[in-house]
């Protein structure tokens, strides 16, 4: 198949949407298919070899400009061009708050609005280029871009496929009358996409009540880690070795470190038994986060916690690695019910279990992998408990470790991302 791609930049952060986007173009163009991935907004960046192309469509200093002022949207496409360049919209991508939905309301309206908003001459250009391309099916991001749809389909004759990948968190975060008026839009639009792809069937169920779908218009194709890339851990041999927490997501109010920190110190209190704990935090942090860190980091230091915690920031592709082979366990303890959680599946891919919080897709990839366990959500008490649980009973963390890395092996690998995301795209063809 020829299959074009379009993947969304988030904004100079590694993000878990674009890591499964370039993992599973790679692994479709392993498979034979001629696949084009296509960035959006800001280049796409990966911990993994990269493989989109190295042009960006509806650039983010663009898009705004021509949302802001009517003369940008009839600039020259050299004028464009420039402004397109990857480089300077990773610069730009530092200072902005591109990814905060409170100040993208009329934006994000606009851009679903198609070849009806202030941003239609990107959308002409992105078909003009796809024309030359001649897909045999154009697969979206998101359901943020389902206003291209319905001009892709009329101009080069062929399907079109949306992904879903948190788009209620980012309706949620929206001030009204924004809110509403997206969430119409996004109704009315999603009529014209031939087919949505949810990373689990709790996403999909969610996204299918949102959007007013029919339940054929809706896949689920489980997220895939590429093993290729993952590596094996050394398993502790004695009861009394140290045993490390980790945390592995951005650094952000709604992914839970400050309830996870909560749970630690509740570990630690008291503890006189061996094993010793530790906790290490490693994730992107936000312009936007960084007093929420620094907050957590008095914290840490108020309770007497410094020597016991480590805060890592950002990891790269290496780091990230050592990290999951130096960790035994793994919780990222979300306020919110995340449809996606990619980091459990790396963590499984090294032996790793998780504690995770009961809501979301957490359930079905715990069920489904055997890797870990569940606990109330929201609750630093209840966090304690459950890993506890596992600190203290290397066997049973062990044999999780070693289901979930079974699971993931057998299951969760990205060829298989891929045969299942193949099938999409011939079933809706």
């Amino acid at each position: 198949m020829r299959i074009a791609y379009i993947g969304a930049g988030a904004a100079g952060m590694y993000c878990g949407s674009c890591i499964h986007d370039n993992t599973l173009a790679a692994a479709l163009m392993a498979q034979g298919h001629q696949v084009t991935l296509i960035p959006t907004y800001t280049p796409i960046r990966t911990d993994e070899e990269g493989v989109g192309i190295d042009r960006v469509f509806y650039g983010a200093i663009n898009v705004f400009l021509q949302q802001k002022f009517r003369l940008f949207r009839r600039t020259p496409e050299t004028l464009d061009r420039w402004l397109d360049r990857p480089g300077l919209l990773s610069w730009v991508s530092r200072f902005a708050a591109s990814t905060d939905a409170r100040v993208l309301g009329e934006l994000t309206l606009s851009v679903l609005r198609g070849e009806e908003g202030r941003q239609r001459k990107e959308l002409a250009k992105l078909i003009e280029w796809l024309q030359g391309l001649r897909p045999e099916i154009v697969q979206l991001p998101n359901a943020m871009f389902l206003g291209l749809a319905r001009e892709l389909k009329r101009r080069l004759g062929v399907p079109v496929v949306c992904g879903l990948t948190g788009e209620d968190l980012f309706l949620e975060e929206l001030p009204e009358p924004s809110r509403a008026e997206v969430l119409a839009e996004l109704r009315r639009r999603a009529r014209d996409a031939d087919g949505f792809i949810a990373t689990s069937r709790y996403y999909g169920e969610v996204m299918r009540q949102l959007l007013g779908v029919e339940g054929e218009r809706m896949h689920v194709v489980p997220l895939g880690v590429d093993l290729d890339q993952m590596g094996s851990r050394q398993s502790r041999r004695s009861p009394d070795d140290a045993v490390v927490v980790g945390y592995l997501a951005r650094i952000c109010p709604e992914k839970g470190p400050q309830i996870l920190l909560e749970a630690f110190r509740r570990l630690v209190a008291g503890r006189r038994d061996k094993p010793e704990i530790f906790l290490e935090v490693a994730g992107y942090v936000a312009a936007r986060h960084r007093p929420f860190l620094a907050k957590q980091q008095r914290r840490v230091a108020e309770w007497g916690l410094e020597e016991r915690v480590r805060i890592l920031g950002e990891v790269d592709r290496r780091q990230k690695l050592d990290f999951l082979r130096r960790i035994d366990l793994l919780s990222v303890p979300t306020t919110y019910p995340d449809p996606k959680g990619l980091y459990i599946l790396e963590a499984l891919a090294h032996g790793v279990p998780v504690v995770q919080p009961r809501h979301g897709a957490f359930p079905e990839l715990i069920e489904a992998t055997g890797g870990g366990t569940l606990v109330e959500p929201g609750s630093p008490e209840a966090l304690a408990e459950g890993l506890r649980e596992l600190i203290d009973n290397m066997e049973l963390r062990h044999e999780l470790g070693r289901r979930g890395r079974k699971a993931v092996e057998e299951h969760f690998h990205h060829h298989a991302m891929a045969e299942r995301t193949a099938a999409v795209y011939r079933a809706v063809l």
